[in-house]
């Protein structure tokens, strides 16, 4: 298989086009398969982007951490982008502008503290041992079948049980989540049907009602607060207050979400990103051998190729604020109200900040991505993410190193989060 079959390239020509007349409720087929030539015309031509809906478009890594560093001028509170865009009152519009992503503080504030309070490093690695036993019996079915989908039967698999374990839903229960997942993060995305819409709003009501049982449960039967995120949520206080009901719903559909989606991108694209740079592939395996009788060592190799494949494939690839401050970012002036999009996937590749940056280097250090934001911001689960990446990569590359796809990967088809649909593959 060609590596085009994975990355169809992009003229020249067709991405300066794409740059000039760029619309993110319009974007074309060839785009959302490869943006980044988009993405690099953008950044070297037009890196303050303005947008025909009004909004910005940031490309530039200098940028973007301008905007992070300086949460009081730029808001992540989303009521004014989202009433419009969902309905004030819909399901959809309840869910996201509740969540920790998208709250200024002191909800922020007060929801994260919870959250981190129960993913300290000891928790984190408390997790190994069973993470590595699931890993290993979904290895063990995809050697029996001969192959597999790596994401049906792999990489989605793994952030469902993880995240479920978190919360403690129980393994019978767990069926639904990754549906609902791609339905109400589908809706993310910046332009949605009618028939998106609607199945992200039916999608956040069955969750909220599994959720209100099981949150019911729980406070009948508590669990472990130093590792039960569900218990700790409803138990926890910051500043002497509780979480209301409805804060503390939509936060575990939060968790459930963004601990799945994006953990799902980052296990596929890595592995396919092995199949379309081989060398990158060779030189990870033998990295890896030479470090197979060396725990520490070998976990250092996959932390660096983990991190590689999240600034090179980012899973998020878009964020967004609200200026409520006037000033400046990238020398344009930006008044309060005007919305901005923060593009991960471009500002990781920049060359300003990045060697080679089209270059997939699996040993790249010092390697500051964006992947996982920044600031205030910063994903709360970045720890347990690198920690399902390392082991899910590194143990089906040590029992699949000659594995291959047995036919061209199916995008999702979305321009905010970026992975794959389906990758049939065989063990050898």
């Amino acid at each position: 298989m060609q590596a085009s079959d994975i990355t169809p390239p992009m003229s020249a020509e067709s991405a300066r086009d794409t740059a000039t007349h760029f619309d993110l409720r319009a974007l074309r087929g060839d785009f959302l398969a490869n943006p980044y030539p988009v993405y690099a015309a953008l950044r070297e031509n037009e890196p303050v982007k303005q947008m025909p809906d009004g909004s910005v478009f940031l490309t530039r890594y200098e940028d973007l951490v301008a905007v992070y560093r300086d949460a009081a001028s730029f808001s992540s509170d989303k009521h004014v982008e989202f009433a419009p865009k969902y309905g004030a009152g819909s399901p959809l519009f309840e869910h996201h502008t509740t969540s920790l992503v998208f709250n200024d503080p002191p909800l922020h504030t007060r929801v994260r503290k919870l959250i981190m309070g129960a993913l300290t490093r000891r928790a984190i690695a408390d997790m190994e041992p069973g993470l590595i036993t699931l890993v290993d019996s979904l290895l063990d079915h995809i050697e029996s079948q001969g192959g597999g989908d790596l994401i049906e039967d792999f990489a989605s698999a793994i952030p469902v049980e993880i995240i479920g374990n978190l919360l403690g839903v129980p393994h019978g229960d767990r069926g639904p989540l990754r549906d609902w997942s791609l339905a109400i993060l589908g809706a993310l995305e910046p332009a949605i049907t009618p028939a998106q819409q609607k199945l992200g709003d039916s999608s956040v009501t069955e969750m909220l009602a599994y959720l209100k049982g099981l949150v019911a449960e729980r406070r009948k039967q508590p669990g472990d607060p130093e590792r039960d995120v569900l218990t700790r949520l409803i138990q926890g206080e910051v500043n002497g207050e509780r979480l209301s009901e409805v804060e503390l719903l939509q936060n575990c559909i939060f968790l459930l979400n963004a601990g799945h989606e994006t953990t799902t991108n980052l296990i596929g694209n890595g592995l396919i990103l092995l199949q379309e740079f081989p060398q990158a592939r060779r030189s990870l395996l033998g990295d890896m051998g030479a470090t197979v009788n060396d725990a520490a060592g070998l976990e250092a190799v996959l932390t660096l190729a983990v991190d590689e494949f999240l600034r090179f494939e980012s899973s998020n690839q878009l964020g967004n604020r609200r200026v409520v401050k006037a000033g400046q970012v990238g020398g344009v002036d930006l008044p309060v109200g005007r919305l901005i999009t923060l593009c991960i996937g471009a500002a990781n590749r920049d060359p300003a900040q990045f060697d080679q940056p089209e270059v997939l280097n699996l040993r790249r250090t010092p390697n500051k991505h964006l992947a996982f934001g920044f600031g205030i911001h910063q994903c709360a689960g970045l720890s347990l993410a690198r920690l399902e990446g390392r082991i899910a990569i590194g143990r089906f590359l040590q029992r699949f190193p000659d594995f291959k796809l047995s036919s061209p990967p199916t995008r999702g088809g979305r321009a905010r989060f970026r992975g794959f649909l389906h990758a049939p593959f065989t063990t050898a």
